[in-house]
């Protein structure tokens, strides 16, 4: 029997998910996070082998967020206008090249080339995993794939485990070149798996086909790329002498403001966008959330290596336990539909971990380091499922991927804002004073988020309908 046939005859008779799709929805949700995770601990190594300060090396996070950043919500649109198959396939293709030419790269320009490669490779796999796990509920009659989410959310929470220790463990071994060199086999694990279970369009129920309206909005896409890309760049180094990244970045967002408002297909809908302020609200979160969530990820592992004076893969098992508690949440909350106790119980927790933080110095013992990382832990867990939950329910169904990829452009925006702050507060080493001052700025970030928490109320029926 085909694979066609087979999928034809479980969409008229089955009504549970179609598990061979869960494999590449996972390999492929996992590729930004590893890489993201490994760098933690290659920043210092590449920085020492190119004569690069921290306020170089950190481009290397900012290529890859930059890119994924754009990449997410375009890529998005283009799955909900021609299914995930083609372009999941072309995003995992692109990972590989992209691990090749970093494996290989002589310098630091080149280095950070493969990271934009590796963002806008990566910026396809999780809007088709939403894209599949919108289209398997509607043919099985099931509202609400809790389940499924805490898996996709759990998956990535492995992979922050192992991708610290993971890396220090490939610089040991052979140097920091490693870490990209793995891309690879992972790439042609996705393309396999991709291949074997992702399904054509013509599979895909009748209701999700009816939704994918018309053409796609280039010029809308290319005004929000530019808007987004010029306003990162002014983020990345804020300078009186950089204003004319400010002004490309307010004409290009009015531009794109004007253009979508008038599109027949815009781009993002922001008509309907912005009567929908609970979405509003969850991206909101997303991007306050994650800023403190990649500053401690990227400043403290730094501090760890230079302040703290530990080694790459001692660095890396520091970090096991941050990742290990965001699991064990993960693991004991996911199957829950409500969101609103997990998103305010994880911004107190986010203020408690930046508080944690005024306390490191020189010879902090390690045994305070591994429960702060527990500490830090527990708030990315509660906090990322839960707006994963919640936009599930929120978005428009028509518009599940592009949705999911701005949920995504949310957390890289959260991170670009890190990497700057980290940039900021670390211009020559990683030293005690600058975690403190690291430490203030995300007080305020975490306070913030409670705030946003607490005011939305809409949070209280998410998952209540369901539940």
């Amino acid at each position: 029997m085909t694979a066609v046939a087979e999928r034809s005859e479980s969409s008229t008779g089955a009504t549970r998910f179609d598990r061979r799709l869960i494999a590449p929805m996972i390999l492929g949700s996992i590729l930004n996070p590893i890489n993201s995770s490994m760098l933690a601990v290659a920043l210092v190594p590449i920085g020492k082998a190119f004569g690069a300060s921290p306020s170089e090396t950190v481009w290397l996070v900012s290529a890859l967020y930059v890119a994924t950043a754009v990449g997410q919500p375009v890529v998005g649109r283009f799955i909900d206008r021609y299914g995930p198959r083609r372009l999941y396939l072309l995003g995992t293709a692109l990972v590989g090249i992209a691990g090749a030419l970093g494996a290989f790269a002589p310098g630091l320009g080149v280095l950070i080339l493969s990271r934009v490669l590796l963002g806008f490779g990566t910026s396809a796999a999780y809007p088709a995993s939403m894209f599949l796990l919108r289209s398997e509920s509607e043919r099985t009659g099931s509202q609400s794939p809790a389940g499924l989410l805490a898996v996709l959310s759990l998956a990535n929470q492995v992979i922050a485990v192992i991708g610290p220790t993971l890396g220090g463990v490939l610089i040991g071994v052979g140097g920091w070149h490693l870490i990209f060199t793995i891309n690879v086999p992972l790439s042609l694990a996705c393309l396999v798996l991709g291949r074997m279970s992702l399904p054509e369009l013509a599979e895909l129920p009748e209701s999700v086909r009816a939704r994918r309206g018309g053409g796609v909005d280039v010029t809308g896409m290319v005004l929000f790329a530019g808007t987004l890309v010029a306003a990162m760049l002014f983020l990345m180094k804020p300078a009186v002498a950089h204003w004319y990244l400010l002004v490309l970045a307010g004409v290009a967002g009015a531009g794109f403001v004007l253009r979508e408002l008038r599109a027949a297909q815009p781009f993002i809908d922001l008509r309907v966008l912005g009567g929908n302020a609970a979405l509003l609200a969850t991206y909101a979160r997303q991007v306050l959330a994650f800023v403190t969530v990649y500053a401690f990820l990227y400043g403290f592992t730094q501090w760890l290596e230079e302040g703290r004076s530990l080694s790459a893969s001692a660095a890396g098992l520091v970090l096991l336990p941050m990742s290990a508690s965001a699991m064990a949440i993960i693991a004991i909350t996911g199957r829950r539909r409500q969101v609103r106790g997990k998103l305010i119980t994880g911004a107190l927790l986010q203020v408690a971990a930046c508080m944690c933080l005024l306390l490191l110095g020189p010879h902090t013992g390690i045994w305070l380091l591994v429960a702060l990382g527990v500490l830090t832990g527990m708030p990315q867990g509660l906090i990322g499922l839960a707006n994963q939950n919640a936009l599930y329910h929120q978005a428009d169904p028509g518009r599940t991927a592009s949705s999911a990829g701005l949920l995504r452009t949310g957390t890289y925006l959260g991170a670009l804002i890190a990497a700057a702050a980290n940039a900021a507060v670390f211009p020559h080493a990683a030293d005690s004073a600058g975690v403190h001052e690291l430490a203030l700025l995300l007080l305020a970030v975490s306070a913030l988020l409670v705030i946003v928490t607490l005011a939305d109320r809409s949070l209280a029926r998410v998952g209540r309908e369901a539940a």
